[in-house]
């Protein structure tokens, strides 16, 4: 606890601020990827002790928010059906399908069960031999391993009623995405930590060279953001590009290789869809053919699903740093954590269910 504490120090945070006003002298536009940062920061109140001059937007990384539509609504399928256990992350019972949620689906009888790792949902098809098994596999390259390891589990028990429905997305893609769109504002980057421990942050140095852009690779407290941030300004202001390690207490550049290592055995990549964004090349995994038996989507026959979208809902502008929440006319209206139109509303880690628990007092 102490450890943690230091990394929350007022003291520490202070001083930070201070170098970064000494430091900004023009606005610039700042990027956190993850989801996690964005709660840290707004909780935190760091957007609002910041100077004028430096913009935070918030990028795509929640995985419950980029989840597509389309794979919520298989989700919805599969779990209405009778022979099914279907196990899934609490944060995705409440995420809005076309019509419908996989809380909905559960008070209607659905055995939708909440796990706290996809090895739970292994265990629960090992004690219901009699019943299907399936787990929802989504997340960025931080919930792969553990996904991966599912599988190999399952395998190597011999379990037959287990499978995947997988919806697994990478984070170099999306920059690319956000960096070459026609409207994009983002100046530089912070990376997400707990991804970049995993992966390291190999991936990056091109995305920095062809864009000219700081990346900083930067943890979740308060002292760790206003770091990344100093960093990000820092290089900003002198004109220079690259990439930038400022959480090197839990990430190197290499990353886990044991753990890149099982997730290559059991995902490839391909093309994946994001919610409110559309399809980015190359930027997810699916579980290889070798292992197309773990495949929920082709054991439920599934993949052809018709998506009805709310026209209203702005997230996907959101999630590319375009909007605010407070941008979006359903805001804390139409929209809210009881009644989401969109998973940013009622995501941990989404920008709208942020800004409605922290800022919903300032909004406009």
């Amino acid at each position: 606890m102490n450890y943690l504490q230091a990394f929350r120090n007022p003291d520490l945070a202070q001083g930070l601020l201070g170098k970064i006003r000494a430091t900004v002298t023009q606005p610039w536009v700042l990027m956190e990827i993850c989801g996690g940062q964005t709660h840290a920061i707004m909780r935190s109140g760091l957007d609002q002790l910041l100077p004028a001059e430096i913009e935070l937007v918030h990028g795509p990384g929640c995985p419950v928010c980029v989840t597509p539509l389309e794979q919520i609504d298989r989700a919805l399928v599969i779990a209405a059906r009778p022979e099914v256990i279907f196990t899934s992350y609490g944060d995705m019972l409440r995420v809005p399908g076309s019509h419908t949620d996989l809380f909905s689906v559960r008070a209607a009888g659905g055995d939708v069960r909440v796990v706290y790792s996809p090895l739970d949902a292994v265990k629960i098809a090992q004690q219901n031999p009699d019943k299907e098994v399936v787990f929802f596999a989504i997340g960025f390259e931080t919930t792969a391993p553990a996904n991966a390891m599912s599988v190999l589990q399952a395998e190597a028990l011999g379990l037959t009623n287990f499978s995947l429905l997988v919806s697994h997305v990478c984070v170099p893609p999306a920059m690319h995405a956000i960096l070459s769109a026609p409207h994009n504002r983002v100046q530089a980057f912070l990376a997400a930590g707990h991804v970049c421990t995993v992966m390291g942050y190999w991936e990056y140095p091109p995305i920095a060279e062809k864009y000219n852009l700081p990346i900083v690779v930067t943890g979740f407290e308060p002292v760790d953001l206003l770091q990344g941030i100093f960093v990000a300004v820092q290089k900003l202001e002198n004109g220079e590009a690259g990439v930038f390690n400022a959480y090197e207490r839990a990430v190197s550049f290499h990353g886990n290789q044991a753990a890149q290592k099982i997730i290559q055995q059991v995902f490839e990549v391909c093309d994946r869809k994001w919610r409110g964004i559309g399809s980015i090349p190359a930027s997810g995994w699916r579980l290889r053919d070798s292992l197309s038996r773990y495949n929920a989507e082709l054991r439920f026959k599934v993949e052809n699903i018709q998506t009805n979208e709310p026209s209203v809902c702005i997230a996907g502008s959101i999630l590319q740093g375009q909007k605010k929440p407070f941008d979006c006319p359903a805001f804390s209206n139409e929209c809210s954590p009881e009644h989401p139109l969109g998973a940013t509303m009622v995501s941990s880690e989404g920008a709208c269910a942020a800004y409605y628990r922290y800022r919903e007092q300032v909004s406009v």
